[in-house]
């Protein structure tokens, strides 16, 4: 089948978060099966295109108040996935891909993404066949089925053509003022509770929930909860009435490139049979980090996360000082909401043995830590999939995680004997605290510890299971809508 994806960021080009390995691992796995499959994202200011081949292909967006015009450059082909960058410099040539650096989004992200969505289409109407499935990423592609729907509703080119909608976080939802209508090229008609309007504003990942053939989520969990007034973020009646089209498939990881046997960004290689290699990395993580010598006895728990409320933080706001008291050390690396940034510089300025950070992405220190650290922690208040917690399984770094979403899905409650990690469920600083310290008294018995390590390493949570039901839902979709066809 001829599949597109359209997503705002993939690896290797762009990345801010989990979605980026998505776009660029699931698409090779379905390449394995058999599918056709192009991916196209934006070009940023920041992209790492590799070898983009000669030339550029040149599109007119139909943006409502006129024309805009984008360049299309191609990216090659990567295991069987072609990679085509909608290069738009009013839109793109910014230093970061959704917000300012002070943090605050561009104002004109609707019209950036709705532009990027339309140029996507065009792109696709002058080659010699349809996709039969376009599948979308979270709110920066939800127009696309909008458009689909509306402005391109009489186009017999896409009539074969299926959307599926993946939401990888329906806490960012994309909500501008109503008359961001009227810019995107879309009908007022449309701000309406079964279009795009939601409590007075628009909501573009509502549009994608409504107007798309089929929806999935990045783990079976979080497809429940999401339709529960707790996760739903104002939409759990959406998603309750999309619920027979609505599926959950977690999310896989890329062995390729997480893989402690074959890792060349940490000092040392190791396997589970073989664990020596661990203690290596540990050792140069936390002396690359400044801390001495003699934290090499204690358990360092390692943090690679965006810092914002949604991941905990707040919890661990709450217990810092005590969390400081226990023999252990903290490696955190990441960036995110002023309030968290401020919380762990306090705690890295009054605790420089025992709280090393460092703020902002940095791709081979998170690998470092992956691998170095003894225990990953993940208190998330929600967490639709997570990949650091599958990542630390594969590195024999032991979660500790809240059972929500992915976390709750993929990390087996160790027993002494079977699981393969620690989770709590009240959302509580109390409870966080607690299943710390039962991490940190199993981390004493060296015997347990080896054999829960070993628990995680031999778990597989790569995409081929995923890409199968990405797949047979896109065979799915093809046999619908040829029925659909027909019966016209």
């Amino acid at each position: 089948m001829r599949i597109v994806f359209l997503a705002s960021e993939c690896v290797p080009f762009s990345k801010t978060g989990g979605l980026a390995d998505v776009a660029g691992a699931l698409p090779k796995d379905l390449a394995a099966l058999g599918h056709e499959v192009t991916v196209i994202i934006p070009r940023y200011r920041g992209t790492s295109p590799g070898a983009l081949l000669r030339g550029s292909e040149n599109i007119t967006i139909p943006l409502s108040g006129g024309f805009r015009f984008a360049g299309i450059e191609r990216g090659g082909v990567s295991k069987g996935v072609r990679h085509c960058l909608v290069a738009c410099d009013e839109f793109f040539d910014r230093e970061g891909l959704y917000q300012a650096k002070d943090g605050s989004d561009f104002p004109d992200n609707a019209i950036r993404f709705g532009g990027f969505c339309l140029a996507a289409l065009e792109f696709l109407k002058r080659q010699p066949h349809p996709p039969q499935v376009i599948h979308c990423h979270d709110w920066q592609t939800s127009l696309a089925p909008v458009y689909l729907r509306s402005l391109y509703a009489r186009d017999p080119f896409f009539r074969s053509t299926a959307t599926v909608l993946t939401i990888h976080n329906l806490g960012y939802p994309g909500l501008f003022a109503p008359d961001i209508l009227s810019q995107i090229s879309l009908d007022s008609r449309l701000f309406t509770v079964d279009g795009l309007e939601f409590f007075g504003k628009v909501n573009l990942l509502k549009g994608g929930i409504n107007f798309s053939d089929y929806i999935t989520t990045v783990s079976k969990k979080y497809a429940a909860e999401i339709q529960t007034p707790e996760f739903g973020q104002g939409m759990d009646g959406v998603l309750r009435k999309r619920a027979s089209h609505l599926q959950g498939i977690l999310n896989g990881v890329d062995y390729h490139a997480w893989n402690p046997a074959t890792d060349q960004l940490i000092p040392a290689r190791y396997t589970p049979a073989k664990l020596g290699g661990k203690k290596t990395c540990k050792k140069e993580l936390l002396a690359k980090m400044g801390a001495p010598a003699a934290n090499l006895d204690q358990p360092t728990l390692g943090i690679v996360s965006r810092f914002a409320k949604q991941k905990g933080f707040d919890l661990i706001a709450q217990v810092a000082d005590e969390l400081m008291k226990e023999d252990l050390s903290i490696v955190a690396l990441g960036t995110g909401e002023p309030e968290y940034e401020i919380l762990f510089r306090r705690l890295a300025a009054e605790f420089p043995e025992k709280f090393l950070l460092k703020v902002g992405y940095d791709n081979e220190l998170a690998h470092q830590i992956e691998a170095g650290a003894d225990m990953f922690l993940m208190p998330s208040r929600y967490e639709p999939c997570g990949l650091n917690q599958i990542y630390s399984l594969k590195y024999g770094t032991v979660p500790v995680v809240r059972a929500t979403g992915g976390l709750d899905d993929t990390i087996e409650e160790f027993d002494g004997t079977e699981g393969t990690g620690f989770k709590f469920s009240e959302y509580s600083a109390t409870a966080l605290l607690a299943v710390l310290r039962k991490a940190l008294a199993t981390y004493r018995d060296k015997i347990t510890w080896t054999r829960l390590q070993q628990n995680g390493m031999q778990k597989d949570f790569s995409w081929t299971v995923s890409a199968k039901a990405y797949s047979a839902i896109y065979v799915k979709l093809q046999e619908e809508t040829a029925k659909t066809i027909a019966a016209s």
